[in-house]
């Protein structure tokens, strides 16, 4: 399967999704991105968050308040970096999408801190 994944994904995308691996800080394409519409799992298409859900951060990467259906994203402990994070995958697909933090400034009190290279948009 890991041979298909390089034949769909470009280096980056199969870096950050299959490896584990993260984008640079305000380098994505979805940082600073604001349209209307929804995101989805760059591997498998599975519908994950809403442009409603969005909020700058200004960590540096995407970040969202609250995920759209919750039988879409699955969590991992992360103990990597000397750092316990909660990693947030796919739940299809298993592609790293990011990690979610209890800091965010929202109801909720999350951040989903998501790498852009993980994530599609299509406009509403």
């Amino acid at each position: 399967m890991e041979k298909d994944w390089k034949k769909i994904l470009n280096e980056q995308e199969y870096y950050v999704t299959r490896e584990k691996g993260t984008e640079r800080p305000f380098t994505g394409k979805y940082n600073d991105f604001f349209e209307d519409g929804h995101y989805y799992c760059k591997c498998c298409g599975a519908k994950l968050f809403s442009s409603n859900h969005k909020f700058q951060s200004h960590c540096g990467w995407p970040s969202f308040s609250d995920q759209l259906h919750n039988d879409n994203l699955k969590f991992q402990q992360d103990l990597s970096h000397n750092m316990a994070r909660t990693e947030v995958l796919c739940a299809h697909c298993d592609a790293h999408l990011g990690h979610v933090f209890e800091d965010g400034p929202t109801e909720t009190k999350q951040r989903y801190c998501i790498n852009s290279v993980s994530l599609d948009f299509k406009k509403d």
